[in-house]
């Protein structure tokens, strides 16, 4: 009997449970489907070491069901969390994206995330503190039109290199074959040897560096190296004592010079047009412009020709005979200026030799050794708006800085804390009396270089104030033809000693 009753409970239950059961069809059971409303975007743009967070906004259709959130970069799973955070660890593009899903289906949201480094295109400024500390600042040209240009808060080599104590006393830097190129004298608290840097354009890291402890003299000033770089070519370093020394970019060696053997002025231009380069130094013991062209020379400035120093028409051919060089500019030019002429301009200023001051010359020049006709021996020294004075206080010397552009032909100088503006094409004689175009800073503010916008419209101007310590160093945006003062920027760095305009 009891068997019969089990046999009779087994039967009505699956009847008593199909009472409550859903008898609705799946026609009938509403989906939920998944729409990334917003919060995201198709495109990314981030700087190195900058963090990208995302938030979506997701909706669901009908009714909301659990979610899951894959986010993945170049298809590979990077998080499960709801929220996207990433940090631009990596220069690059990375195609990314996100898959929402619940149990009833997915949603995809593709995604490219750029990763750019923030030293693309912009002012670089070496700077150094009294006591011989160095610092690498960087102003990025905004990627965003209306965002307004400032400079890092932070020491661009030292974020970039933590574990590597950055040399004192840095003199110069130049861009060259995708590197930054520092030079550093040494010294300081640590008595470092000096220096050769080379960093990555893009990141800063360090990518080779090199001590020179076995020449005493060697202390430089300034780099002779172009922004090409053939492979077994050797440049020219200045040092304090007017002293060159032999540079091999490729192979990371400083040695004793082959081509410049006597003692040159503290200037030097460095000219690249299509591959080619032409370095221009002045050798005061032989009072002429020395001139290396793609690696060949060195020659000296003739009027006939460009002469090596063993001609026996050097002595009555050249062009700097029994003078000294007070300073020499490139003209900053245009493209379109440079495409016009077919050379670049450069202006020189020199003086009789052993005379305080007596009978200045000015001339624009040029070189044009490409275009040399070796048949005809035609001209490759050129010299335009020549101009000759006697002048007792020029207020010019080998250590002022100045720029010089063709636009509005004029050359800015600084004196103290002002910037004096003198047209290079009018009467020498006016120079002393040049105006006073600005004033920046305090009374003790000292201007330590310029630098120019390609367009030549806006200049900068670079200074600091010895009376005060720490980051003492400013530079300041002015219109070039006006001298209104556009920016400030201030307190960002230390004693500024290299300014240039870094592109891409």
């Amino acid at each position: 009997m009891k068997k019969i009753k089990w046999l009779l409970l087994l039967v009505a239950l699956p009847l008593f449970v199909a009472c409550f059961e859903d008898k609705s069809t799946p026609a009938d059971k509403p989906l939920s489907n998944i729409t990334i409303e917003q919060g995201i975007d198709s495109v990314y743009n981030i700087y190195k070491f900058d963090t990208l967070v995302i938030k979506p906004v997701i909706s669901q259709e009908n009714v909301d069901k659990p979610l899951s959130y894959t986010w993945e970069i170049d298809l590979q799973l990077y998080s499960h969390d709801e929220v996207f955070e990433y940090v631009g660890n990596d220069l690059g593009k990375f195609n990314c994206r996100l898959i929402v899903e619940n149990e009833d289906g997915k949603a995809f949201f593709p995604f490219v995330l750029y990763v750019n480094s923030d030293y693309e295109y912009g002012i670089t400024m070496l700077s150094r503190d009294n006591d011989g500390k160095s610092m690498l600042s960087f102003m990025q040209e905004p990627m965003t039109e209306g965002d307004t240009a400032k400079f890092t808060a932070y020491d661009c080599f030292a974020r970039n290199n933590p574990d590597e104590a950055f040399a004192a006393g840095a003199v110069d830097v130049v861009q060259s074959g995708g590197r930054l190129i520092i030079a550093c004298q040494g010294g300081g608290e640590r008595n470092d040897d000096p220096t050769i840097y080379y960093l990555n354009e893009k990141t800063m890291v360090i990518e080779n560096m090199f001590t020179v402890p076995e020449y005493d003299d060697f202390k430089p000033t300034i780099l002779g190296v172009p922004s090409v770089s053939p492979i077994g070519s050797v440049y020219p370093i200045i040092c304090e004592n007017g002293k060159v020394y032999d540079f091999s970019v490729t192979e990371g060696v400083v040695s004793e010079p082959l081509k410049h053997k006597y003692s040159y002025a503290q200037s030097c231009i460095v000219d690249v047009n299509g591959g080619y380069y032409d370095i221009l130094l002045f050798d005061n013991d032989n009072k002429g412009m020395s001139l290396i062209y793609n690696g060949y020379g060195p020659y000296y400035c003739g009027e006939p020709y460009s002469l090596l120093l063993s001609d026996s028409l050097y002595a009555t051919k050249n062009h700097f005979a029994n003078r000294e060089l007070i300073t020499m500019v490139k003209i900053r030019m245009t493209q379109s200026q440079k495409t016009l002429v077919g050379h670049q301009e450069f202006l020189a200023m020199s003086k009789l030799a052993g005379t305080p001051g007596v009978s200045t010359r000015t001339e624009v020049l040029y070189t044009d050794f490409w275009g040399y006709d070796y048949v005809n021996q035609a001209s490759v020294f050129h010299v335009a708006n020549q101009q000759l004075t006697t002048m007792m206080n020029n207020p010019i010397k080998i250590s002022t800085p100045c720029i010089a552009n063709k636009t509005y032909y004029t050359m800015f100088f600084a004196d103290g804390n002002k910037v004096r503006r003198w047209n290079y094409t009018s009467n020498i004689s006016d120079l002393p009396k040049a105006p006073v175009l600005l004033t920046v800073g305090s009374a003790t503010a000292q201007i330590t270089g310029f630098e120019m916008s390609e367009d030549h419209k806006v200049t900068y101007v670079s200074f600091y104030d010895p009376q005060k310590q720490g980051l003492n160093g400013s530079v300041w945006l002015i219109d070039t033809d006006s001298g209104e003062v556009l920016e400030k920027h201030d307190k960002f760095c230390y004693r500024p000693v290299k300014m240039f305009y870094k592109t891409r």
